[in-house]
């Protein structure tokens, strides 16, 4: 938990360039320019940009699990101990595709899942919150036998994994909450201004009509979800004080939606709990840098 991960981006950047021809000059200017050099952007700017969502690696099992009466689309990889990816609002399992081979690699089962409503999962008429999000992934745990695993929530799914830590911490080993808010003062209100943040609202808008099995319903659910930030969640300190589960507090130094001042206040609140900020990237460190975001996931789980 002491790494520097800055150094990771310097040492990341140096083998791509090696490996890649890329011009090594920008080594000496620092971490940042290595990184640059590296992605082909400007110096100091991975954390403005937002690669290609990727695609899913070909699974060893995916299917469809009925759970509180959804379908709910999930996918495994690998063998090991298991972790479980859960994606944020609005996005889908996707997000994850640069991250499930470096796990995979480093020997764990991994189960990504899309959060009922989005990507490819259905839902019901019930409205969105995240106890019910947090229902539907213990369902599917039991529907795939899994009694306990580590969980890596991005966003919402680092809500989600908060909400299943204090309420089922025998189903967690670990928690690893990235980007995540424990009530809406701590998301930041000029967030929709951001371009990074509305690139992300559009690029959803297209997935969503690719993968849903309700395509034109895009608007609907961005305003159900946007409905439900502006409410939700709304952990008290004395639940927070109450987990158990070893958790690690994690965010990019540039996250454009979540206040930096929320993730120490969560870091201080959840006993025992790591901070960690990854420096070059934002709200969506698993796209921006793979590469350092699962070495800190990585580092979490040993």
């Amino acid at each position: 938990m002491t790494r520097d991960y800055q150094l990771i981006s310097f040492v990341t950047a140096a083998r791509r360039c090696l490996a890649t021809g890329v011009t090594c000059l920008a080594l000496f200017a620092g971490p940042n320019a290595a990184l640059a050099a590296a992605t082909g952007g400007a110096a100091g700017e991975p954390w403005q940009s937002l690669p290609p969502t990727p695609s899913l690696p070909a699974p060893a099992k995916s299917g469809y699990a009925p759970v509180n009466g959804i379908r709910m689309f999930y996918a495994v990889f690998g063998q090991g101990s298991p972790v479980l990816l859960l994606h944020g609002g609005l996005g889908n399992s996707n997000y994850w595709g640069e991250v499930i081979p470096i796990l995979v690699r480093n020997h764990y089962q991994v189960i990504v899942t899309d959060s009922r409503g989005h990507g490819r999962s259905t839902r019901t008429a019930e409205p969105y919150s995240y106890e019910l999000m947090a229902s539907d992934v213990l369902a599917l745990l039991d529907y795939l036998k899994l009694t306990k695993v580590d969980l890596v929530g991005w966003s919402d799914g680092g809500i989600i994994g908060l909400a299943i830590a204090m309420r089922h911490p025998e189903r967690l080993r670990r928690l690893f909450a990235y980007g995540a808010n424990s009530d809406p003062s701590g998301a930041r209100p000029d967030m929709e201004g951001n371009a990074t943040w509305t690139s992300y609202i559009e690029r959803t808008r297209g997935e969503y009509r690719q993968l849903s099995p309700t395509p034109q319903d895009y608007d609907t659910f961005l305003a159900q979800i946007q409905a439900m930030w502006a409410q939700q969640p709304n952990f008290t300190a004395a639940q927070l004080q109450r987990i158990t589960v070893r958790t690690a507090i994690v965010d990019g130094a540039h996250d454009e939606a979540i206040k930096p001042g929320h993730t120490r206040y969560l870091s201080r609140t959840i006993p025992g709990a790591k901070l960690i900020i990854l420096p070059d990237v934002s709200h969506f460190g698993m796209l921006q840098n793979p590469q350092e975001f699962s070495a800190a996931v990585t580092d979490v789980l040993k």
